[in-house]
């Protein structure tokens, strides 16, 4: 792994600064998104505030001093928060420049679109990033870059936790699912029935929605619309569902920040490396994945000491399996 320079960690530092403020102004303007309209409802005028992308509104009452005063404040409001998220978004577009030119830039663009789109959306504390994509939140938080070849894959793990409202999350995707969700960042984005937990893009390029193992007894599918992706349960999932979330600005390849909700970086380490010994697993992948364990407990023993390899820190684990791993 290779400390960055002092250059690249400055505007690191002021890229995470920015995205904040940057991300603040993005989610106000979405507030404004629906609009409100006067309509005529037996002859009278009525104020109504559009909520979603299906023309669903609330009335606000009819036409009055009060509503007039609504309406106006909302139009207001709505053009201070396009002035402030324009002036924004002009500095993030520099600071990208200056990224780039610094060679900080190591999210795959494909990859940082989709994350953007998340982090833009209300669902953007729904799921978190797990498997490879992981890694790069973590070599972020410790201002290194680690060897690509490890970092290099062809999709990403969206982890739902099923104990959530589903009702809520699929509101949050505004009615459209997951998948309406992906398209936003690429149009191409479709879903093989034969595999509808996975949406490809025509780049081959996947989106993989999975879920912990549940009891027995709850048979209900994981999806968020009609025709959306449905999660796959995979065994002792439970572990990253459970683990502390952390939350990460990385570089993507053309210089912009993007946040991404991950797990804890031990539960990432310890969770690959139970995983790299599973005799169902594919040999090429299981060297792959003892691979990526070491590594990120390289990285969070010397540059993460606030993550300590500790029993008592990662109670969300079987304390057998951290007796025998730790």
């Amino acid at each position: 792994m290779t400390p960055l320079n002092e250059q690249q960690r400055l505007f690191l530092v002021e890229s995470t600064q920015l995205h904040g403020p940057w991300a603040q102004a993005r989610q106000q303007v979405a507030q404004f998104k629906y609009g409100m309209k006067w309509q005529m409802v037996k002859g009278k005028d009525y104020l109504y505030r559009v909520q979603d992308a299906r023309g669903n509104a609330k009335s606000l009452g009819p036409r009055s001093p009060e509503t007039e005063a609504k309406y106006l404040a909302f139009i207001e409001a709505k053009a201070r928060a396009k002035e402030r998220v324009e002036a924004l978004d002009e500095r993030m577009r520099t600071q990208a420049r200056l990224n780039k030119a610094v060679n900080l830039g190591r999210l795959p663009l494909t990859v940082a679109e989709i994350f953007q789109v998340i982090d833009a959306s209300q669902a953007r504390d729904d799921f978190r990033v797990v498997g490879t994509h992981a890694i790069y939140a973590y070599e972020s938080m410790a201002g290194v870059h680690l060897r690509m070849e490890l970092l290099a894959s062809g999709d990403v793990d969206l982890l739902y936790d099923p104990r959530k409202k589903l009702a809520v999350v699929a509101r949050n995707l505004d009615g459209y699912g997951l998948l309406g969700l992906l398209r936003k960042a690429d149009a191409s984005f479709e879903i093989n029935p034969e595999e509808p937990l996975r949406a490809t893009n025509k780049q081959g390029f996947m989106v993989d929605l999975i879920i912990p193992q549940r009891d027995m007894r709850e048979t209900e599918t994981i999806t968020f619309a009609d025709n959306d992706l449905q999660a796959v349960e995979v065994p002792n999932l439970q572990w990253l569902a459970n683990a502390p979330a952390v939350e990460s600005i990385i570089i993507a390849s053309n210089g912009m920040p993007v946040r991404a909700k991950v797990p804890d970086p031990r539960a990432f380490a310890v969770h690959k490396a139970w995983l790299s010994e599973q005799t169902d697993r594919d040999p090429v992948k299981k060297r792959r994945d003892l691979a990526q364990s070491k590594m990120v407990y390289a990285l969070v023993n010397e540059y993460l000491p606030l993550y300590p390899f500790e029993a008592s820190h990662m109670r969300y684990f079987p304390k057998a399996l951290l007796a025998r791993l730790l």
